[in-house]
């Protein structure tokens, strides 16, 4: 059976009409979706976003404990030499969290695109709305929204598009539920989070290039 070259899906206006057929390359949008590469792509974006300035005092940067708590014998107690010890309540951490922790990861080029591939592969015609050119002629939340519901994506949605100018960035960032990113900066996570993927005529022919 020979290998399909496109997958062809509506081409709309912002009015949700059809304007045409767009071929999509099926190397981008109709590959068998590989599991573990999708499954490194979101781990190595959710770790590079840690902060890591969770920090624990160590023995040293407590305060107090300067006077031995009592004398060493006699007491009938446990010795003590200073109450910052990590076994008195109130005392220094021993291994805590520093403030300098790394949990930078990295993934190769070669398989982050065959993630990337992979979540857009895993969009079906109904999740996949690709429209010939997105475009606002002023800052009106209700113009995008307006949009969205003729898109019929009233859900959790990522636009993509080639670029954000002003009035689509001031347009759309009130509506919690949609986010709008440009073709090179689309991530992984953001696709698989998102139940409808809507994107421009223009961002569909970068991602194809970008990912082909």
């Amino acid at each position: 059976m020979a290998e399909k070259k496109s997958v062809s899906v509506k081409l709309v206006n912002m009015a949700g009409e059809e304007v045409g057929k767009i071929s999509l390359a099926a190397s981008v949008f109709g590959i068998e979706p590989h599991k573990q590469a999708m499954f490194n792509a979101v781990q190595v974006e959710q770790a590079n976003q840690r902060q890591a300035t969770a920090k624990t005092k160590v023995r040293h940067e407590v305060s107090g404990g300067g006077k031995k708590p009592w004398r060493q014998k006699g007491t009938g107690r446990a010795r003590a030499g200073s109450s910052r010890s990590p076994v008195w309540v109130g005392g220094g951490t021993v291994f805590g969290p520093v403030g300098n922790q790394n949990f930078i990861i990295s993934q190769n080029r070669k398989e982050h695109q065959l993630a990337l591939r992979s979540a857009l592969s895993l969009k079906t015609p109904a999740d996949l709305v690709v429209v010939d050119e997105i475009k606002f002629g002023g800052k009106k939340t209700k113009d995008f929204v307006k949009m969205l519901k003729a898109l019929k994506s009233e859900v959790k949605t990522l636009v993509v598009v080639s670029e954000i100018d002003e009035n689509l960035f001031a347009s759309a960032r009130n509506v919690d539920y949609a986010r709008v990113v440009t073709a090179d900066n689309v991530s992984v996570y953001d696709v698989l989070n998102a139940d409808k993927l809507v994107l421009s005529q223009a961002a569909t022919k970068q991602v194809e290039e970008a990912l082909k």
